[in-house]
Order: structure tokens, then C-alpha cells, then sequence
């Protein structure tokens, strides 16, 4: 049985109470936002890169460079850098990205080029254990969302390789909206779009400022490390087991 009470914080102003449930089988107080998580209508919302696909440039340009790590990380540091893709990722087109690129680095033309040329081979493949976690909750018929920083131009890569991508109800990409996380502009189009009650939602990412946002927006949100934290924290909302 569940008992609905309210439990003053330190602060016992009328603003700062919380709703509280207690669980009288457990003894367990947690918030009601917990309680709202376990219920059957339940959404979760993955982050993609990271968490559900191992994607690293390095994949790739460990090849091109023969194995050099030295230059290749100051290439990566350099030129192709992390800054450079999240323009992508914001929307900027590739063939603008990269001519603009070469401008300023001629002779590293073709390594510039193979960054959207040979973009699959960045793509490792899926992170196991979280896919396994995504089956499950498949399974069990929990709406599935994904709210991903990623270039339009490249997506489809990855749509092509990994099957688990159609399992989502909707999928928002940065590059589609030119928006990138953590801004809560995209979290709140995200809701928005899909009519999603982010009190009713797990959100997951691999990067505390994006989990921060979203829990800025209502939403629960779940750092990513690794599978097995991420299904002891599911299992603690209700959603897994």
C-alpha cells in the first residue's frame, strides 16, 4: 500500500514542501516523481552516441594515420577537432565544414575529406549491454525516444547499421534542429514535439551537462557509466527487471 504525505524540507516555507510517498512495506519515503517513474506509461529517453553507439573518431583515423597515435591525436586536436564536428551537429553542412577546413590546413585535404567520406568507419558498433537494456524495455513495451547531438548528413549511417534505431518512438537530432545540448531550448522542443510529460520520463546521457538540462526540464535523469549501473538505476525507477 501507498500513503500520500507531505514531508517539510528544512526550509518549511509553503513554496519549498515536497509531495512525498511512503511505501508502509518498505518504510521507503522517496519523491513522488519516483512513484509517477514506476507507473506503466513510463517514457525513456536515450541519448545515442556514447550510450547506445560506440562512435569515436579514432576509429578511423587510427587506420589513416598507420597506427601513429602521436600525430593523429594532434590531428584530431588540431584540425578535425571536437569544436569543428559540434558545428555539425549544429546544423552547419559538411561541405561547408570542410572546405573551410582546408582553407586553413591544404595539405591535410584528404584526411579532412575522410571524416565524411568514411564516417561508418567511426562507428565501432553498439554498446552491447545498453542495447540489451533497450531490448528489454522494448519488450515491455515502454515508449522509447532518442534526443541525440548529431549531424543529418551522418545519421543515416548509423540508421542503416543499427536496427534498434527504429525501435523509437521519435527520434530529434540536433543537426535536424539546430539546436545542440545542453541548451534547454532542445529539451523543451523535444517535449514539445512528442507530447512527452517529462515528469513520466527517464532521460539518459553519457554527459552530466545534458542530464543536468534535462533535469532542468523535469525530467529523471541517469548519467551514463556503464550498462550495469545504468539497469541497477532502471530497476530501482521500476522500469527494468
Amino acid at each position: 500500500m501507498v500513503i500520500v504525505s507531505v514531508f517539510p524540507s528544512a526550509d518549511t516555507s509553503t513554496e519549498r514542501q515536497a509531495l512525498w510517498r511512503l511505501n508502509t512495506s518498505t518504510g521507503v519515503v522517496l519523491p513522488v516523481r519516483i512513484f509517477l517513474l514506476m507507473a506503466e506509461c513510463s517514457i525513456a529517453v536515450f541519448d545515442l552516441g556514447g550510450v547506445l553507439i560506440d562512435w569515436n573518431p579514432r576509429y578511423l583515423y587510427r587506420k589513416l594515420f598507420d597506427g601513429d597515435t602521436e600525430a593523429m591525436e594532434e590531428f584530431l586536436a588540431t584540425v578535425c577537432t571536437q569544436s569543428w564536428n559540434e558545428q555539425q551537429d549544429a546544423g552547419r553542412s559538411f561541405a561547408d565544414a570542410c572546405a573551410s577546413l582546408k582553407l586553413v590546413h591544404p595539405h591535410k585535404a584528404p584526411l579532412i575529406d575522410a571524416w565524411i567520406r568514411r564516417y561508418d568507419e567511426m562507428l565501432a558498433g553498439p554498446i552491447s549491454g545498453t542495447v540489451d537494456i533497450l531490448t528489454k524495455l522494448n519488450s515491455r513495451r515502454v515508449p522509447l525516444y532518442a534526443l541525440s547531438n548529431w549531424s543529418v548528413e551522418t545519421f543515416p549511417a548509423a540508421l542503416k547499421r543499427f536496427e534498434f534505431l527504429k525501435w523509437f518512438r521519435g527520434v530529434m537530432l540536433s543537426g535536424e534542429v539546430k539546436l545542440v545540448k545542453p541548451d534547454p531550448r532542445i529539451f523543451k522542443l523535444f517535449l514539445e514535439t512528442f507530447a512527452i510529460d517529462p515528469a513520466l520520463t527517464v532521460y539518459v546521457d553519457d554527459r552530466e551537462p545534458n542530464v543536468e538540462a534535462a533535469m532542468a526540464c523535469g525530467m529523471h535523469g541517469i548519467l551514463f557509466t556503464d550498462a550495469a549501473a545504468l539497469r541497477t538505476e532502471l530497476i530501482g525507477l521500476g522500469l527494468f527487471c
